[in-house]
């Protein structure tokens, strides 16, 4: 059970209590309801020399959603706890609504406006707004609790995840070092991976061009695992359909063949 913010006249954090306790204080009519979440009490009068816990506030980010709890040093107990849920998939959803507004004007017969795609450059060190939007909301709940509690020391839960060892446990020395792309550079390896043919019809001999298997218009990414090998017949054909969609096609134009 979280427990409730306490602060003084002067807007001094004290040791947070029971909620029963913050009940009585309520009914005797010593305190008041200065903030409904996190839910804090004001007293009527000031705290002299108050005696403060050790309180730790752990942090567990996260992209869509961040754990807070506010946590007792001595007696390990869970003060307060909550999540913090982000808006950057709304934020994102927004900014293509408005790339697409924006592009759109191209077929409008509206007025002419010279280009200005030159001077549009992203200011070193400024983050993604989807991702500045985490920070910032991270940060805001910090400062808050800093406010309604007495917080002396702050946590952050840092964890990296080693994908090769989580691929191949017993992997070691200069092949872990060197890891899965030595000597190969993207298009190389991609090449190599998918044998030198095209994905779609197995041709081989070819001029083969790479090809985003979930496209860049449907969010897909540059990575490795997203991309394959296809001749360019196959390619235009694609285009920038779903790849369930332009494989069902294909299946059917082969259906269709064979009973002609």
């Amino acid at each position: 059970m979280s427990r409730v913010f306490v602060i003084d006249t002067n807007h001094q954090p004290l040791d947070p209590v029971h909620p029963g306790h913050a009940r009585l204080l309520l009914k005797a009519g010593q305190a008041a309801v200065y903030r409904r979440f996190p839910f804090t009490l004001i007293l009527k009068r000031a705290v002299e020399r108050p005696r403060l816990p050790p309180l730790r506030l752990k942090i567990d980010p996260g992209s869509q959603m961040t754990g807070l709890a506010v946590v007792n040093d001595v007696s390990g107990e869970v003060v307060w706890a909550a999540e913090l849920t982000h808006r950057g998939g709304q934020i994102k959803q927004r900014l293509d609504q408005r790339r697409a507004a924006r592009r759109s004007r191209r077929q409008r017969k509206t007025r002419y406006r010279q280009p200005r795609f030159s001077n549009r450059r992203r200011r070193t060190g400024k983050l993604p707004p989807s991702l500045e939007s985490r920070v910032c909301n991270v940060l805001t709940w910090v400062r808050r609790l800093i406010r309604l509690c007495p917080v002396s020391a702050i946590s952050q839960e840092l964890v990296r995840f080693d994908t090769q060892a989580l691929e191949s446990a017993d992997i070691e020395g200069v092949e872990y070092q060197q890891g899965q792309l030595v000597g190969y550079e993207v298009r190389e390896y991609v090449l190599f991976k998918w044998n030198h043919q095209c994905a779609y019809c197995d041709a081989r001999g070819v001029p083969l061009e790479l090809d985003h298997i979930q496209p860049h218009s449907k969010h897909g990414t540059d990575r490795v695992s997203n991309l394959t090998l296809a001749c360019h017949a196959c390619n235009q054909r694609k285009g920038d359909q779903d790849i369930r969609a332009f494989l069902r096609e294909e299946r059917d134009m082969a259906t269709d063949k064979c009973v002609a």
